[in-house]
């Protein structure tokens, strides 16, 4: 065909293609190093908790030092990181509304406090510490090569999902989380390329220095053990909205901790020394030490775990509530870490009572659960997606899609990041700025410029 055929924006242009090749070129230097030092903190970060971990489980007694630990912690952020304190709501802030800075120092100190509470048996995450990291990590070197604030919000970007990526071993949900985090119904696609390529190639870093994830099966859609039926989407379709409804709870609860703490207790150093004698409380109340860390393990058979949540009656009825319980307690107290892990463990051990009320397969909704209360949570549907893909296999996709964007529907603008953006209000919700206005009542007056 004559070329005079050809639209004009398809016909061969040097110039596009030049400048094509530049942009991925100044991002493949801008985002390798950021990628790899993130990817190797990672690595560091899960062998360091794998470690105390083990020493936790060899020495009970560790736990008792927990109000000790806290008090630790919150010294060092009183001493030295009272600026970045905010955690990952400063950094999605900061990407917002560039400007304020991320110093460098948010790395060691959420490393070092992260571990130390793990050490001890706090219930917390590893998605914050590790977010934190690649964020701090891309901030820092942001500086060192004197960027415009266009690329340093990409960087930011990049830095998050390089994190998240690694830590999970999901970087094409880290790619996505990262975007979709920033605010609800809207999604950057401007910024894909730098952060999908900081996602892979900090995965690959992290692998490399021997990082090991868990594995997790659900069993084989499509075969006896898992038909594909209409019926079984629909109990899945209702099993999500109850997920939705458990991160609701979550996030209120553990935001309204927060305040009643504040009020409570005016001197923040006392704040997480109190949560920890909370949770030696709990500990005995529950009669188990299943809630403490990350619970995707145990050395005791007998023990709820989000592996044995995958199994048919390997979650206690209630489980699910003792880990949201515990896990509010140390965020809202101040302990770092983050809460992604433990939601997990409360989507799975939940999904593994739900399977059995709806006689549903246990390792199924086990791993919607595991997805799904995250997804409602983060309101980063897309992404939890994903991430149920990259750990659990493209033939559960259309039972995970169903789990996530019915959680995210039902649980509202609650939400754990309070600096997260409402860009597009969910169908049924008043508009707000952000999930911290939304809870104190704001919503956007008419007239006024839509949040950034």
């Amino acid at each position: 065909m004559p070329s005079r055929h050809i639209p004009l924006p398809l016909r061969a242009d040097p110039g596009r293609f030049a400048a094509a090749v530049r942009y991925l070129v100044t991002w493949f230097v801008l985002v390798t190093p950021v990628a790899a030092a993130a990817g190797s903190a990672a690595a560091l970060f899960l062998w360091s908790l794998d470690r105390v971990t083990r020493e936790r489980f060899e020495n009970p007694w560790l736990l008792f030092l927990l109000p000790a630990a806290g008090l630790a912690s919150a010294a060092l952020y009183h001493r030295f990181g009272r600026s970045v304190e905010a955690g990952n709501n400063l950094l999605i802030d900061e990407i917002h509304e560039p400007g304020g800075g991320i110093p460098p120092r948010i790395v060691p100190l959420i490393f070092l406090t992260t571990v130390g509470g793990h050490l001890f048996g706090a219930p917390v995450g590893r998605e914050g510490t590790a977010v934190q990291m690649g964020g701090g990590i891309a901030a820092a070197f942001a500086r060192t090569v004197s960027l415009s604030p266009a690329r340093v919000r990409t960087l930011l970007m990049a830095g998050i999902a390089a994190g998240f990526g690694a830590v999970f071993g999901t970087p094409i949900a880290g790619a996505i989380f990262a975007i979709e985090v920033l605010a609800i119904g809207r999604f950057e696609y401007a910024a894909l390329v730098p952060v999908l390529y900081a996602a892979v190639a900090a995965d690959f870093t992290a692998t490399a220095w021997g990082a090991h994830h868990t594995a997790y099966h659900i069993g084989a859609i499509g075969e006896a053990a898992l038909p594909f039926t209409a019926a079984l989407l629909a109990r899945t379709a209702l099993a999500g909205i109850v997920f939705g409804l458990a991160a609701l709870l979550f996030a209120e609860l553990a935001h309204g901790m927060a305040a009643a703490w504040r009020r409570a207790i005016p001197i923040p150093l006392l704040r997480p020394v109190v949560g920890g004698i909370v949770i030696i409380a709990l500990v005995f109340v529950a009669g188990s030490r299943d809630y403490l860390g990350l619970g995707v393990t145990s050395p005791d058979p007998g023990a709820t775990t989000i592996v044995s949540s995958f199994q048919p009656g390997g979650a206690s009825a209630w489980a699910w509530w003792w880990k949201l319980l515990f896990t509010a307690v140390a965020v809202s107290s101040g302990f770092k870490g983050g809460e992604v892990t433990p939601l997990f463990f409360i989507g799975a051990a939940l999904g593994n009572r739900l399977a059995a009320l709806m006689h549903a397969p246990a390792g199924l909704f086990a791993g919607a659960g595991l997805v799904a209360v995250f997804a409602g949570a983060a309101n980063t549907p897309l992404a939890c997606t994903v991430m149920g893909i990259e750990l659990f296999g493209a033939a559960a996709a259309p039972y995970l899609a169903i789990a996530c964007f019915a959680s995210y529907l039902a649980s509202g603008h609650s939400g754990i990041y309070l600096s997260q953006r409402i860009a597009r209000p969910k169908p049924f919700a008043a508009h707000a700025p952000t999930l911290r206005a939304y809870r104190a009542g704001r919503s956007r007056a008419p007239g006024r410029r839509r949040a950034p």
